[in-house]
């Protein structure tokens, strides 16, 4: 009988939880749609594209402008690809839902394992959060406004940047408002235990310092897990150990099961402003 190697797990099962691509037959045809819809976007609204925010290559990012007068409010997207792939120029159709109801809507990049640690992208993503904190006034934003969301890795990144000490980096430490991860992981062990950590290489250590199960919750701000009904029992064990990790700290955790959508349709609802997923985004990160 196999050996588990996490929880009731053995080896292929596990792979098999974390590879969303063999879970969902038409994942390639979803992306060509989210890249159609990036395209629209840029064609639609007012941008400023690779506005950059650090030295690494790519250290840059998008900014979509709604019409009328400021301040608007502020929303981070970090997009998702394992940490090891994508684009934000694949995830400007989150523009979509996001322009039109009034928020200064930013797309970020940020480097790609290998070519960096897990540890300097996260801190790339929090630099992305610092250049927002500090350009949004002059871009018609409002500072006091801003919050976030990420999908797959990036809602991942989301989590990471909610349980970061912002006073300690010299920012407001409620800079984040609300946060709403989507289809995230929030324990990297069992990712660093499966055929995923080929490419990462993730280190027992550094898989449990960017754990945001494994962290202190940050106080105030609220997060929206989102998971869909139709993505693998990981996902949804992920977001729900999440949400007890963090409510027993503090109550800021809401998971919200998505009918009828898998992984990758996940990202689609996004940039679909009347989808479940997008009223749910607008009504979690609207200012109170």
């Amino acid at each position: 009988m196999p050996t588990p190697v996490f929880l009731t797990y053995d080896q292929a099962a596990l792979d098999y939880q974390y590879d969303n691509q063999a879970k969902v037959p038409n994942w390639a045809e979803v992306r060509k749609q989210l890249t159609a819809g990036s395209e629209a976007a840029r064609a639609a609204f007012t941008c400023r594209l690779d506005e950059r925010y650090g030295a690494h290559p790519r250290q840059v990012l998008d900014v979509f402008i709604p019409e009328g007068p400021g301040p608007h409010p502020v929303h981070l997207f970090i997009h998702g690809g394992y940490w090891q792939r994508n684009d934000k120029s694949g995830s400007s159709y989150v523009a979509r839902s996001l322009v039109p109801a009034g928020y200064l809507t930013v797309v970020t990049n940020y480097g790609l394992i290998p070519d960096v640690s897990m540890g300097t992208l996260v801190e790339h993503c929090r630099a992305a959060l610092a250049w927002v904190f500090q350009h949004a006034a002059a871009l018609g934003g409002d500072p006091a406004q801003i919050t976030l969301s990420g999908h797959s890795a990036g809602g991942h990144l989301v989590a990471l940047l909610m349980a970061t000490d912002w006073a300690a980096r010299g920012l407001p430490a409620d800079v984040i408002k609300a946060g709403c991860s989507i289809s995230g992981i929030y324990d990297l062990e069992p990712v660093r235990l499966s055929s995923q950590n080929a490419g990462m290489q993730l280190s027992p250590a550094e898989a449990a310092r960017n754990s945001p199960a494994l962290l202190p919750a940050p106080h105030g701000a609220r997060l929206l897990l989102a998971v869909g009904a139709l993505e693998g029992p990981e996902f949804h064990r992920q977001a729900e150990a999440l949400e007890a990790a963090w409510n027993r700290q503090h109550q800021i955790c809401t998971v919200l099961d998505v009918a009828g959508q898998d992984h990758f349709s996940m990202a689609a609802q996004v940039g679909a402003p009347a989808s479940a997923l997008s009223q749910a985004l607008l009504a979690h990160i609207r200012p109170t």
